[in-house]
């Protein structure tokens, strides 16, 4: 029995689906992954993409925006990631295939909402692993100046010249262009240590997670020493925002609670990376709920804490945009505090790195094996079960955008993307609960619809409100970019039918 039947239209075309059922048998087969990771390395992983690059960098402008009540800003976007987690949670657990949001809108939605899902996801994983690369440059460059050691000017920030139109060739000045060379270089090293396995990207990335966290716990810590309540009012000096469409700052345009949780959500961004590890989880039942959930829990209340220490220590006006955490402790004059934060600056963005590009080539892989891209970039290693040519491509790619292109315009479409896969994670079990009630779910969210109807509102309220008309504009032109490609190649490749068998090109590694 086919699993999907093949529509004659266009329209149907696009908005065929994959079979829930195909997709479970599909993770009854043995797999070419490595299964070894359990509930507490899904949960670091979702903390590796979490606590990093967004808690140490965007709290400081985050904190200008919203003055003290920054506290409010962080607890609405783990709302939105709360409801949104929650439905991760239980399509993860009922469709145990590596590919996350954007498989889940295959089965779900259709085709062209899926490849508009791992699209949308390439910005959350792909593209924010390079600003998180330029973080730790960043950090890494401070580190060796303290040591007198000084890196020369052209090779220290991503600022690339051209005069005129980018795409004339003839205008781009190389001489006068500056390169994060840093950067890229560490971006190139994760991905090795990617392609390497499995199970040693889980241990490092286990490490990286320990550090940051116990460098937040320090700050903590040490930083009641300096609090006075008395900075924490006025509470809301900019209220809640202008509150009207399109006005909102994701690049610090706006002031208010609103912009400033749409700012912040960047720190939210990526503890559903634990479901695009679903084919190399012992028990992904239990593991992926566990760790989804698991890591947003803990990533809130470590988030919510250091901001309620870090606006009582320092008046919000007086915060430093760049290194808020490590100025407002300075006056403590104690080196272990200072190496302590300068070491959780440097792990959190090399765990937030490192999960950033293990769920981007997890997601191009389960593409690549739906012949939504080219099966064979897909190619699985024989030694080390993992897709080593997806990974270095991936690689290669983040570290060109890393060399060259201004943080700034990075962060920009970071947010946007992940609150786009989180809306429609929401619609899919809205769907799924209506047209397959009979399905077993070994996790459920409760108060269905009331739950997801509320993750759809609330991300969709951060986008409007929250994020301005350039993202919004440079989003659309890269989505159009993105359907393109897939007019070119996936609609004509890609067979729903046929995803329960492994492609040709996958089949010269028997497991």
């Amino acid at each position: 029995m086919s699993a999907v039947s093949e529509p004659a239209s266009f329209i149907g075309k696009l908005f065929r689906t994959t079979s829930i059922d195909v997709l479970r048998d599909e993770a009854k087969r043995p797999s070419q992954l490595r299964k070894v990771l359990r509930a507490r390395d899904l949960v670091a992983i979702g903390l590796g993409s979490m606590i990093g690059g967004g808690i140490f960098t965007t709290i400081g402008p985050g904190v200008k925006q919203a003055g003290p009540a920054i506290i409010i800003s962080f607890v609405l976007a783990g709302l939105a990631s709360f409801f949104a987690a929650l439905c991760y949670a239980e399509l993860g657990a009922m469709v145990p295939i590596a590919g996350s949001a954007y498989t889940y809108a295959y089965a779900t939605l259709g085709q062209v909402v899926a490849w508009i899902i791992g699209f949308s996801l390439l910005f959350e994983y792909g593209i924010s692993a390079a600003p998180v690369a330029q973080q730790f440059s960043g950090a890494f460059r401070t580190l060796l100046s303290s040591l007198g050691i000084n890196v020369p000017k052209w090779a220290q920030t991503s600022h690339f010249v051209f005069h005129g139109a980018w795409w004339d060739v003839s205008r781009w000045d190389f001489g006068a262009s500056q390169y994060d060379v840093i950067g890229a270089l560490f971006v190139l090293a994760l991905s090795i240590l990617l392609s390497l396995g499995i199970r040693e990207t889980a241990a490092t990335n286990n490490l990286f997670v320990v550090l940051k966290i116990l460098a937040l716990v320090v700050f903590v810590a040490f930083g009641l020493q300096l609090f006075h309540a008395q900075n924490l009012t006025p509470f809301m000096p900019f209220g809640w925002g202008s509150l009207k469409p399109f006005s909102g700052a994701a690049g610090g345009i706006g002031n208010g609670i609103i912009p400033a949780a749409a700012l912040v959500f960047f720190s939210y961004i990526g503890f559903d990376a634990a479901t695009t590890t679903a084919e190399e989880c012992r028990r992904p039942q239990r593991d992926i709920p566990v760790g989804v959930m698991g890591a947003l829990g803990v990533g809130t209340v470590i988030y919510c804490v250091v901001a309620v220490v870090l606006v009582g220590i320092v008046p919000w006006q007086k915060i430093d945009e760049n290194a808020a955490l490590a100025a407002a402790v300075a006056p403590l004059h104690n080196p272990f505090v200072n190496w302590s934060i300068t070491i959780g600056v440097l792990a959190g963005t090399t765990s937030v790195a490192l999960s950033s590009l293990l769920g981007q080539t997890r997601i191009f892989y389960v593409m690549a094996r739906d012949r939504m891209l080219p099966p064979g970039v897909a190619h699985i290693d024989a030694r080390t079960k993992t897709p080593v040519r997806m990974t270095m491509i991936t690689g290669v790619a983040i570290a060109c955008l890393t060399l060259i292109v201004p943080l700034d315009i990075l962060l920009n479409l970071v947010n946007i993307g992940t609150l786009l896969a989180f809306t429609i994670v929401c619609a899919g079990v809205l769907y799924l609960r209506r047209s397959r009630p009979d399905l077993r779910r070994p996790f459920k969210v409760p108060l269905v619809p009331l739950f997801p109807v509320l993750g759809i509102l609330s991300c969709s309220f951060l986008a409007i409100f929250g994020l301005d008309q350039l993202t919004w504009k440079s989003f659309g032109i890269s989505l159009l970019v993105g359907l393109v490609l897939y007019f070119a190649y996936g609609f004509r490749h890609s067979a729903p039918e046929q995803l329960a068998m492994i492609p040709p090109e996958l089949e010269e590694i028997k497991v």
